[in-house]
């Protein structure tokens, strides 16, 4: 059984708006108002239907540009008594069910952003304490192989780029010791991959993310929190997404 709580929002809340792909600094509309006199004017009809539409179409460039990272609305904790875990996640954030993951949520806004919790089967492994993995660095590659596994791709001309940005481990308040994993991979693909001359097939990055795990092990099963967020909103994000992990917590379960 999954159990939803709310909690209180963090006391300290960090307003972001950052960018989810690189943007000019011309799309940037300030939002502070200012007094100003009020003045009688009149606008020619054809300045007019021109301002009209230059407006629009400066505004469908920005929002094509920009995705919206939200400001930090606070968190909601989930329970899943059967299982054995739980986790605080953006109230914001909706769950997605048949995601192939135990259970998947992610951002409305930011849709590249995501998380999830999957963990092994009891019957195929009996895992007694997340350092069977070995010491953290060990546990990073054998992360960023699986992520790499997943991520294989059949199209001619995709390349992937990948490396560990941080491993480290940790004594939860449970008294349980959890691995924190950080790796980054970027994926490039050839614009014209069935050209003949190579230099009719241009490599362009398709996606720039960070992936943050958190591992721990209960009930013989080996428990994975996974985060997924574009590189470019990780710096706005990071505080939220660091208290999504250290909230992960692997719990017994009854027999």
């Amino acid at each position: 059984m999954a159990v939803i709580l709310t909690s209180f929002s963090p006391p300290t809340q960090h307003v972001t708006t950052p960018p989810l792909l690189p943007f000019s600094s011309a799309c940037v509309l300030s939002t502070r108002k200012t007094q100003q006199p009020n003045k009688a004017f009149a606008v020619p009809r054809r300045n007019a239907v021109a301002l009209i539409l230059s407006s629009y179409a400066f505004s469908e460039v920005c929002l094509h540009n920009i995705a919206f990272a939200q400001p930090s609305v606070g968190f909601q904790e989930f329970i899943d008594t059967f299982d054995g875990y739980s986790f605080k996640y953006p109230k914001n954030w909706i769950q997605v069910r048949g995601a192939g993951a135990d259970i998947f949520f992610r951002d409305p806004f930011v849709l590249d952003e995501n998380l999830s919790v999957e963990f092994s089967s009891p019957s195929s492994s009996r895992y007694k304490s997340v350092e069977d993995l070995g010491p953290p660095q060990e546990a990073g590659e054998k992360v960023l192989k699986q992520y790499l596994t997943e991520f294989m791709s059949t199209r001619l001309g995709v390349r992937r780029e990948s490396n560990i940005l941080s491993t480290s481990s940790r004594v939860a308040d449970d008294g349980k010791l959890y691995y924190q994993v950080e790796v980054n991979i970027k994926s490039f693909a050839n614009t014209n991959e069935l050209a003949i001359m190579p230099q009719d097939r241009v490599t362009r990055l398709e996606w720039d993310r960070r992936y943050l795990s958190v591992l721990g092990v209960e009930n013989n099963r080996l428990y994975e929190l996974r985060l997924q967020t574009p590189e470019s909103v990780f710096v706005e994000e990071e505080n939220d997404l660091r208290q999504v992990m250290d909230s992960f917590r692997v719990n017994k379960v009854g027999v």
